[in-house]
């Protein structure tokens, strides 16, 4: 009896075998164009596209790099088959992890809760659309061989990948650190994906700040000195800036705003790994408003250890030519002059500011994205750049058009001080000052450059950061 079961089932085995052979004979058949018994990356990204069999961007390129053991650029049969072979079983292991009741289906409520463990909620609506991309028989669930032909040649095989598409606060850098951290999967944590991130999303800031810094000096100038009697164009304060120091001084402050990026990320991340223990439940599963309390925790922790150097960037940005010889000359006599107080002037308003920034930042990506998600996704999660930019531009943007007084109110904190006999005004008398003086809209201060800058900053950033991810190995 047990000889006959083995029998069978190795006779079975044996079958199925034979009937993916034969598939992969009749695929390679279609794709091998040009009949010399082997697969390039240009016959298969046609092939594909002949066939309609949806693929991610550069999906040929990863296959051929995948399955290409002989490094000749091309698949023969036998690698072609072998690649294959191992694709499935990942996708096997993928679908089996999903499929929570273990029904051979799977379903939304099953898409929505794998996504919800990496720290992405998303609507019952848009796990419905992510279905029905791959849902061939409208069923409303899909099998192991929807699953299998949908993702066959899709080197993805794993649905964290929906995370990565979706990642934007390390990319985008438009010169405020207020934002979330992102989210890195357990996978990115063990293999050190996740420093080459930082690393390439610091460079990437590093040169966008470098890039737009004329913008951000302009920006500065107008928050502390524009007034009505004052009336401060972008182009009227360029030429005084250049008159006054040179070409060079419209970077002046820019050396220390980029040398925090470094400790400013790395205390973000870790505060934020921290405060994400703390909070979340022992599922590990994270929700958007335990997110958002743990990015504010974090970035106000990374605040509070950097914001000596927040101070001195205004000091330096707004110094005359002599004034300090650099970061060093200027701490120097900060601390001289003024006492150890003066590193944390403008502190409260600053703090503050992170709520709304954070708060709005976040909510608005996540609508937009959910937004995409349901109304225009179709044959991949991944939305392409401009789509991602776009939202990462837009949400950004309306955070800091909400936490813009309080970046006004802190910069005038944090140079009034350097000011002989001033008087030393706290927040709430500052803010009563400059309504009572301007107005409302006096609070809005130098916002125009603000905005002007978010363009090219956010190109800049992800020009830089696709490059840093090619050097750093993150993608080929």
């Amino acid at each position: 009896m047990l000889r006959l079961a083995r029998k069978c089932v190795l006779s079975d085995a044996a079958c199925v075998a034979e009937e993916n052979k034969k598939s992969y004979e009749e695929l390679f058949a279609k794709l091998d164009t040009n009949r010399d018994g082997k697969v390039d990356i240009n016959e298969l990204r046609e092939g594909l596209q002949k066939m309609g069999m949806a693929v991610g961007p550069d999906a040929e390129k990863k296959i051929v790099s995948a399955g290409d053991s002989n490094k000749d650029g091309q698949l023969d049969f036998e690698e072609f088959s072998e690649y294959l072979k191992d694709h499935e079983k990942k996708l096997m292991l993928t679908f089996k992890s999903l499929d929570k009741n273990n029904d051979g289906t799977i379903d939304a409520s099953e898409i929505k809760e794998s996504l919800a463990k990496l720290g992405v909620s998303i609507t019952e609506e848009s796990a419905q659309k992510i279905l029905k991309s791959i849902d061939a028989d409208g069923t409303l669930s899909v099998d192991w061989n929807e699953w299998r032909e949908h993702f066959l040649f899709n080197p993805a095989t794993n649905i964290q990948e929906i995370i990565r598409f979706w990642k934007h606060s390390t990319v985008l850098d438009i010169g405020d650190s207020l934002t979330i951290p992102d989210e890195f999967t357990e996978e990115e944590k063990k293999t050190g994906m996740w420093w080459k991130q930082l690393v390439a999303g610091g460079m990437a800031g590093a040169v966008s700040r470098t890039g737009t810094a004329p913008l951000d000096r302009i920006k500065v100038f107008m928050q502390v000195h524009a007034s009505k009697s004052n009336k401060m164009s972008i182009s009227s304060g360029l030429k005084q800036m250049v008159k006054e120091g040179g070409v060079t001084s419209l970077w002046r402050g820019n050396g220390v705003n980029v040398i925090k990026i470094a400790p400013e990320t790395a205390i973000k991340f870790w505060a934020y790994e921290q405060y994400k223990k703390l909070i979340t439940s022992g599922d590990g599963k994270i929700k958007p408003h335990e997110r958002f309390i743990a990015g504010s925790l974090a970035g106000a922790t990374a605040q509070t250890i950097i914001y000596p150097m927040e101070v001195m960037k205004t000091r330096l940005t707004l110094r005359k030519t002599g004034q300090y010889s650099g970061m060093f000359d200027c701490a120097k006599k900060i601390l001289r002059r003024e006492g150890v107080k003066a590193f944390y002037k403008g502190y409260i308003p600053n703090i503050l500011g992170i709520i709304p920034y954070a708060g709005i930042d976040l909510a608005i990506y996540e609508g937009l994205k959910n937004k995409w998600l349901t109304h225009y996704a179709k044959d991949s999660a991944n939305p392409g750049v401009l789509v991602l930019l776009g939202c990462g531009t837009i949400s950004s943007t309306c955070g800091q058009l909400a936490s813009y007084p309080l970046a006004l109110i802190r910069t005038r904190m944090q140079a009034q001080a350097s000011v002989e006999g001033a008087p030393q005004l706290s927040m709430v008398s500052l803010t009563k000052k400059i309504i009572v003086k301007e107005g409302f809209f006096g609070l809005y201060r130098g916002i125009a450059p603000n905005f002007l800058k978010v363009i090219p900053a956010v190109s800049i950033s992800y020009v830089v950061y696709e490059y840093m991810k090619t050097g750093l190995g993150i993608s080929k």
